[in-house]
């Protein structure tokens, strides 16, 4: 938020991924009790707008937001795990015509994110890490990736330790 000069952050929850296997997800009830226990911010605001709308898709979610909070400048904010996978979600050109898009890089395999197809089909459109404060205000497409601390957060392997769990009960 810092980094990117935000005035807040919306931590959307969503009902589940449609490139992953959902099986092993937590009730959404649950996932955003656990969201909300890590959002330890007054500007970080944890919804799950998503599964009340009945919206299955980010394209979905980011052109309703666009549409709606008319003058609001919006960065889309995800993990550079994300970016190696980008260009299978819906629409995905469109999504980066819409806002500009942090990634941030995490533990793992991101290391070749920005190499990804979609890296590569915007890679014109990539920002220097030390433009971090006016991406907001960019016209899109436009992209940066931002380094630092990496969290060994990951829905992938809380899903798998709760399913562990259950085994072992």
């Amino acid at each position: 938020m810092r980094r990117l000069g935000l005035d807040c952050v919306w931590w959307i929850v969503t009902p589940g991924n449609p490139l992953k296997d959902t099986r092993g997800l937590a009730p959404l009830s649950e996932r955003m009790a656990a969201a909300n226990a890590l959002a330890h911010h007054p500007h970080i605001k944890v919804t799950d707008f998503e599964a009340q709308l009945g919206i299955h898709y980010t394209y979905e979610t980011i052109s309703y937001l666009v549409r709606r909070c008319r003058g609001v400048h919006f960065v889309w904010i995800m993990g550079a795990d994300n970016l190696r996978s980008f260009h299978r979600w819906q629409r995905w050109r469109d999504i980066a015509a819409l806002v500009p898009i942090a990634i941030v890089d995490r533990l793992g395999p991101s290391l070749y994110a920005a190499a990804s197809a979609a890296g590569q089909a915007f890679a014109r459109a990539r920002l220097p890490e030390t433009a971090a404060k006016t991406l907001p205000e960019r016209k899109p497409p436009a992209w940066i990736y931002l380094h630092g601390l990496k969290s060994p957060l990951s829905s992938t392997a809380l899903r798998a330790a709760r399913a562990s769990k259950g085994a072992a009960l």
